[in-house]
């Protein structure tokens, strides 16, 4: 795919701010990006590899596409393909987590156990392969929701952090996605073509965070610039609460 002087405004300068502001991959750093198959986290792989091959943070890095295969018997052979183009091998991982959560447990609100069960068995093979990172693809758009669904729901004015280091697991969560709407990576997406594989859990489109999604959405139409006044807010906090960029 090429790429213009457009793209590197919309895509790859956000990104390289992103990571260089808050520290989130280091020379030699191994990194696991954790592959859904959704249209972010596909396009943050294909954007890190891009920042890789042209050496875009003036320094090399690795990566290792992981994917858990929830038990739902989708097809990820045309995401493989893609992956493998790209001088990579997916590592799938299988998982018995939708079995857990709606034939054993039997959750009628499943989200946050399943999101804590896919973690730990993401972090858990990130660092059987010596990873040191793992890479999510939350953009601006999850952080303004998660935000807001802390807020409405718990009374908390949090957000999640660009950068983690998970004691336990002994690996740095980051986010190189944050600078980045969603919009934006639609647009990539239906650009790129991606593979993406249709989300097949039974109550996707029936959550909270799909609650905080239209409320963003109709909040922006009366406030266009609700997702920039977010980020500069968040950069501008007390610097425990909010983000504040690493000291260089």
């Amino acid at each position: 795919m090429q790429y213009n002087e457009k793209d590197n405004a919309r895509y790859f300068n956000p990104i390289r701010k992103a990571i260089l502001n808050y520290q989130m991959i280091k020379l030699g750093d191994k990194v696991a990006v954790g592959i859904s198959g959704g249209k972010d986290s596909i396009s943050l792989f294909i954007f890190l590899h891009e920042l890789k091959m042209h050496q875009r943070l003036g320094f090399d890095f690795e990566l290792v596409p992981i994917l858990l295969d929830m038990g739902l018997k989708v097809d990820t052979r045309p995401l493989e393909k893609l992956i493998s183009k790209m001088g990579y091998t997916l590592t799938i991982v299988p998982t018995n987590i939708m079995q857990v959560i709606f034939d054993i447990r039997k959750e009628r609100s499943p989200c946050s156990l399943c999101a804590n069960l896919r973690r730990g068995i993401l972090y858990s093979k990130a660092k059987e392969l010596d990873c040191t990172k793992v890479a999510f693809g939350h953009h601006t758009d999850d952080a303004l929701e998660t935000y807001l669904m802390n807020f409405l729901l718990h009374g908390q004015m949090k957000s999640f952090e660009p950068k983690t280091y998970l004691t336990r697991s002994d690996i740095t969560l980051i986010r190189p996605l944050l600078y980045i709407s969603e919009k934006e990576i639609i647009h990539f997406a239906k650009r790129a073509d991606l593979p993406i594989i249709a989300n097949p859990c039974p109550v996707d489109k029936k959550t909270k965070r799909e609650e905080m999604k239209n409320l963003v959405k109709q909040l922006e139409k009366d406030y266009p610039d609700i997702k920039s006044k977010f980020l500069k807010a968040m950069q501008q906090g007390d610097g425990q609460n909010f983000w504040q960029p690493s000291s260089l």
